[in-house]
């Protein structure tokens, strides 16, 4: 595999490194010493896969709260997406900023979202499908969301969104959360909310 980190410290784009030939080729997408040796948490306690019929269908922006905060590796398995993923680590110089990757079928790449990010993409062809590798279980207790039109994010989606859940319609705006979100997200929150449960 071959890491690139983006402007985002500890957001990687993931390309294959392929071994080909005239049947085709062979890569690895998963080692857990690879993700370890690029200081990426290189557990998965689930995996998910995500079907949409719909070109224009927008899915996000998703999070979980420490200490059930999930890293995820994406990929599109079949048609193409736009990834964007939000930096909602309080500490960090990069705090609210994103960046949108765009993951095709084609190329096989896939990105790696570390704890304490938002994600949402949308969906670029007819008959998309995007697998997950989640860092972490869900915890519906934990689960936060940002809306995808939320004018302090500055998204832009490539085209109208044609589908969205009642729920990700229904997140809030930053302004009305981010002094409970800075406080929840906050480096070694995790530990304390742990002891408080």
């Amino acid at each position: 595999m071959i890491f690139n980190e983006t402007s985002l410290a500890g957001a990687f784009i993931i390309e294959l490194d392929r071994r080909e030939d005239e049947r085709g080729f062979f890569a690895r997408t998963f080692c857990q010493k690879e993700f370890a040796a690029h200081g990426l948490k290189p557990a998965i306690a689930q995996a998910n896969l995500a079907f949409n019929r719909q070109r224009g269908t927008l899915r996000g922006m998703h999070f979980q709260y420490p200490p059930a905060a999930e890293t995820k590796l994406v990929r599109c398995t079949r048609g193409a997406i736009l990834d964007i993923i939000v930096d909602l680590r309080p500490e960090s110089p990069t705090y609210l900023q994103h960046i949108a990757v765009e993951l095709t079928a084609d190329t096989h790449t896939a990105l790696y979202v570390p704890e304490r990010f938002a994600h949402g993409y949308q969906v670029l062809e007819d008959r998309t499908e995007t697998s997950y590798q989640v860092g972490e279980f869900y915890a519906p207790a934990a689960e936060g969301g940002l809306r995808h039109d939320d004018p302090r994010l500055g998204l832009n989606w490539p085209l109208p969104v044609t589908q969205m859940s009642p729920k990700d319609e229904a997140w809030p705006l930053l302004d009305e959360i981010e002094p409970a979100l800075r406080a929840r997200m906050r480096f070694g929150a995790d530990v304390a909310q742990e002891a408080v449960l």
